[in-house]
């Protein structure tokens, strides 16, 4: 209840952050469910569809986590041990609220699914989406609904894993680490090649490499603002950089994954592309999880904004003017954008050499 009152008084962009959850938490919803017609109709080839259909849902669960944290119900506020409201109260509130807003979305898939089906009333658009969801097969229920309680059970898990108390790391311990997963990566879709569960394997593995470099690509883009006799504007740039790497780190570096995945695609593009077999939803999940990742990386760079809320005061208060921090924003999102896009240009490339070797 305390999580549905603190829900029902946010501001309207806060509000708005949860619809946008509970709308990526209807999309994948979707797509899982038609994995699981499809796996009824055609049960050949039903695990590396489930697999492709695992992506969006980490994309997801990934932007509720970022979403979680820019929610002001779960910072601490002091008073609030007092009325019971301690850490681990304020990390439970936004575990049920995650899972509240995609508990949301997953219902409205399936009325969607099911209205497309025809099993609600009628089928709408002369029944075109009959054939598609395979009507004519009867959708296992038990199965549906372990799908579609996935998605909060990951969400509100990841969650609560997100904003328990914990020391902080260096935003360059996970780099050795990112290139070691992201290498491991290119290799399995090398022996894989396009087709299968190793291909999406792959892809995985390099994703999950490029996150966990993300911080240290992040930091290392601090420290080139700041390279060779820097100024004032330049530290400012570079060491609020540093300082935004552990936050702005996993969400650049999966979004640079998306962007190799695209970049890819259209190198394979004469040589029949990338495997994808989720069908006619294959537009629509590209398209989702690319949105995900996006609406992360904003929502993460929301986060930080709000956590130098102090930091810009006092600049304002020592005559700092207004346009020195807008120069230093445009100077830190410049050198992101310098460093990223040639870095998912790279891996787009290893990746195409690899799934043609």
């Amino acid at each position: 209840m305390l999580a549905l009152r603190l829900a029902r008084g946010s501001r309207p962009l806060v509000q708005l952050r949860r619809l946008l959850v509970a709308a990526a938490s209807a999309g994948t919803g979707f797509l899982l469910l038609y994995v699981l017609a499809q796996a009824v109709a055609r049960p050949a080839g039903s695990f590396p569809r489930l697999l492709w259909a695992l992506v969006p849902l980490a994309v997801t669960v990934q932007f509720a986590v970022a979403v979680a944290r820019t929610d002001p119900a779960t910072r601490p506020r002091e008073g609030l041990d007092a009325a019971g409201l301690g850490p681990v109260r304020i990390t439970l509130v936004a575990a049920i609220s995650t899972a509240v807003a995609c508990t949301l979305g997953s219902a409205v898939a399936l009325a969607a699914f099911l209205h497309l089906r025809g099993d609600v009333a009628g089928l709408p658009f002369d029944g075109a989406g009959a054939e598609l969801l395979h009507a004519d097969r009867p959708l296992p229920v038990a199965a549906a609904l372990t799908l579609l309680s996935l998605l909060p059970l990951a969400a509100s898990a990841a969650t609560a894993l997100a904003l328990r108390p914990h020391p902080p790391t260096a935003p360059q311990t996970g780099l050795p680490w990112g290139i070691a997963l992201t290498a491991s990566g290119l290799a399995v879709e090398a022996y894989a090649g396009r087709g299968g569960a190793g291909a999406v394997t792959g892809w995985a593995l390099t994703a999950l490499g490029l996150a966990l470099a993300g911080p240290g690509v992040a930091y290392a883009c601090g420290a080139l603002v700041q390279a060779v006799r820097p100024g004032a504007l330049r530290l400012l740039a570079g060491r609020t950089l540093q300082e935004e790497a552990p936050r702005l780190g996993p969400p650049l570096g999966v979004l640079c994954a998306v962007g190799a995945g695209a970049l890819t695609s259209l190198a394979l593009r004469d040589r029949g592309g990338l495997d994808v077999p989720l069908g006619p939803l294959t537009g629509p999940a590209v398209a989702l999880v690319a949105l995900c990742a996006a609406a992360t990386l904003l929502t993460s760079a929301v986060e930080v904004h709000q956590a130098r809320a102090a930091a810009r005061e006092a600049l304002a208060g020592l005559g700092a003017p207004g346009a020195v921090l807008r120069t230093a924003a445009t100077l830190r999102a410049t050198a992101l954008v310098a460093v990223c896009v040639p870095l998912s240009w790279c891996v787009a490339q290893l990746t195409s050499l690899a799934l043609t070797r």
